[in-house]
Formats: C-alpha cells, sequence, structure tokens
C-alpha cells in the first residue's frame, strides 16, 4: 500500500508540524502588522494643538497681569525713609485756586517731607485743566508758602497735562538746579509708573506715597488700578 499517496491525497487534512513556517511568527512580525495603527496614534498625539497652546498663553496671561495688579497695589507703599534732593509732587486736579482732595494730601506729604529734612525742595508739577483760570503748580505753590515752606524752596512748572509731562518739565528743573535725585510723591497706585517714567527720563527716583489718599472705598481703589496697570503697560512698551 502506498502511504505516501494516501498522506499527499487532495482534501485530506493536513496539520502543520511544529517548525512549520506558520508557527514561526517573530515578534519583528507582530509588529510589522500593528505598527500602522501605533504610528497612527503617535502622529495623533505630537500634533499641532492650537486649542490647547491658546488656553496656555490665556493662563499665563492671566497670571501676569493678577501679579502686576498685585505690584502697583503694593509698589507705592514702599518707603525706606530715605532722603533727596527734592520732592517732585505729580499733578492732580486743581479746583479754581485750590487744590482737589487728591492734589492737597499729596502736597501735604511733601510738605511733611519737607519739614523732616528729608527733602530741600519741592518741585511742583501740573498745568491748566480745560478752562481753568489757575494751573495746578500755581496753585500747589500757594498752597505750599501758607503752610510755611520758604519760596526759594519751591519751583513750579505749569505747562504739563500728563504724568509722562510732569516728569520731563520736573527733569528740566533737576537739571538747572543740579538735583541729584528726587522722592516722586503720589498716591501709591500711582507711583510704580511714575517712577519707571522718572527713572527713564535719567532721574534717580524713588517713591514716597501719600498715606492719607482721598482713594479711601475699595471701587475707587479697585478703578485706579485698573486704569495704572493699562496705563503702565503703554508707557511700558510704548513710551507713552
Amino acid at each position: 500500500m502506498n502511504f505516501v499517496g494516501m498522506a499527499d491525497a487532495p482534501g485530506t487534512s493536513h496539520t502543520p508540524h511544529a517548525g512549520s513556517p506558520l508557527d514561526r511568527a517573530t515578534p519583528e512580525d507582530a509588529g510589522e502588522r500593528t505598527h500602522p495603527a501605533s504610528k497612527r496614534g503617535s502622529t495623533g498625539r505630537n500634533r499641532f494643538n492650537p486649542r490647547r497652546l491658546f488656553l496656555w498663553c490665556a493662563g499665563t496671561l492671566v497670571l501676569y497681569l493678577a501679579w502686576q495688579t498685585f505690584s502697583i497695589n503694593r509698589y507705592g507703599f514702599r518707603d525706606d525713609g530715605q532722603s533727596a534732593d527734592c520732592a517732585i509732587v505729580l499733578g492732580g486736579a486743581a479746583w479754581h485756586d485750590k487744590p482737589s482732595p487728591v492734589l492737597r494730601e499729596r502736597l501735604n506729604h511733601a510738605i511733611r517731607l519737607f519739614q523732616e529734612g528729608r527733602v530741600k525742595a519741592l518741585v511742583l508739577t501740573g498745568g491748566k485743566g480745560t478752562g481753568a483760570a489757575y494751573s495746578e503748580g500755581e496753585v500747589a505753590h500757594d498752597y505750599c508758602l501758607e503752610r510755611g515752606i520758604p519760596e526759594q524752596a519751591l519751583f513750579v512748572e505749569d505747562r504739563s497735562k500728563t504724568t509722562l509731562e510732569n516728569l520731563q518739565e520736573a527733569k528740566k528743573i533737576l537739571q538747572a538746579q543740579k538735583f541729584r535725585d528726587a522722592l516722586i510723591v503720589s498716591d501709591p497706585w500711582h507711583l510704580k509708573r511714575g517712577v519707571l517714567i522718572a527713572r527713564r527720563q535719567d532721574i534717580e527716583a524713588s517713591p514716597s506715597a501719600t498715606t492719607t489718599s482721598r482713594f479711601e472705598s475699595f471701587k475707587s481703589r479697585s478703578r485706579f488700578t485698573m486704569r495704572e496697570l493699562y496705563l503702565y503697560h503703554l508707557y511700558l512698551f510704548f513710551n507713552r
């Protein structure tokens, strides 16, 4: 009987032997079969995600603005008691021939600095508002004279309209009088920007805030802080 023929007969089932090509699939073969899907998954994970980038940028911006708001709120309260050649009083509104409450408290603080011997002179800044008969500098000058500050210690500029102009005009007085340094006097929330502007005018400046600011309510202080947050960055990046 031909057993070989029977083994090879058509339709006869054939069980592959161990070690046959079907049993010799390697890990590499499996990897080749799954590789395309894995590759697609990897590509998906590394793909640029604009939404994630936007959220990261927005979060960073919120944290930066929160930090700057805190910094503006705290900066003006830094007064280590140092002295300077003069105090520069940043302008505030004048009500006809009287200082507004805001300007009055700035002047009172500057007068105390002079009386305590921390400064030798006061530089008073501010021009005329729309339709005003007197400039802020003139009104400040008369207010200080009435409170015993000698004429020779008072220096007035009466042309400026903004904080930037206040300090540009004050710089001319400092140069003419050979004053080397100055304390910048204003409300606390105004001083981070005020000192930045002064230093960019090459004034050796330090902050000295009034401790009796007329901005007393949370609402008024918050409004002042938000305004300064905007104006600080406007000057920081654009010198405006």
